[in-house]
């Protein structure tokens, strides 16, 4: 059943902040309508309800959804990717970026505000702005991922790819699993340190094969 209008002392309460706080505001909103309700199911008047503001003011900032989801997709991949691009640089030691990364990667899949499912379970992999912002995610961490296959297993940069690729598909499929253990098993779950040590472990033992098995 729809929820009525936002009370008027409430959107007087959400006018009064600046123009910057407000925007947040209806960006956490969003990501919220979008995670609980998927992006097609989301509505702009469940995100002004959710936001505290009517449908107007909602329109002032964002021309419609598509511009308002994409905007949280730019900015949820970006935190990703700064995530994983501070694990990789954390030390120099490869063994441990590797490690860290993993790591980085499935405490963004744990984050409570479904970071995770806003940015690769939307439903709109095909859309062309979207696939376009997720392959670029993917190819930045595949390439960190193959500098540091590159280096330590003395691959060039194709097969190094090759494997960052292939690491990478490793990370997503597990770490996605392991979620929805998460989600099923409560505390019997694995924890997130456990969880990054046997995928590290996996991939690693893999890598550290290289050269010795060419």
């Amino acid at each position: 059943m729809k929820e009525g209008p936002v009370p008027q002392a409430v959107e007087n309460l959400a006018k009064s902040v600046t123009p910057g706080e407000r925007r947040q505001l209806l960006l956490q909103a969003a990501q919220s309508v979008f995670v609980a309700n998927g992006y097609h199911a989301a509505g702009m008047d469940d995100i002004a309800r959710a936001a505290y503001v009517s449908k107007p003011v909602l329109y002032q900032h964002f021309a419609s959804k598509r511009e308002l989801y994409l905007e949280l997709l730019d900015i949820n991949l970006g935190t990703l990717a700064d995530v994983l691009n501070e694990s990789v640089r954390s030390t120099k030691h490869n063994k441990e970026r590797v490690h860290d990364a993993i790591r980085a990667y499935l405490g963004f899949l744990a984050r409570g505000d479904g970071a995770y499912r806003l940015a690769f379970e939307s439903g709109l992999s095909n859309d062309p702005d979207v696939s376009v912002r997720l392959e670029a995610f993917r190819k930045g961490f595949a390439g960190a991922i193959a500098r540091i296959i590159s280096e330590d297993a003395v691959l060039p940069l194709v097969g190094a790819e090759l494997l960052g690729r292939a690491l990478m598909g490793l990370v997503q499929v597990s770490g996605r699993y392991w979620i929805e253990a998460m989600a099923e098993q409560g505390n019997g779950a694995l924890s997130l340190d456990r969880a990054s040590e046997l995928i590290y472990r996996l991939a690693w033992r893999g890598i550290s094969r290289f050269p010795k098995d060419t």
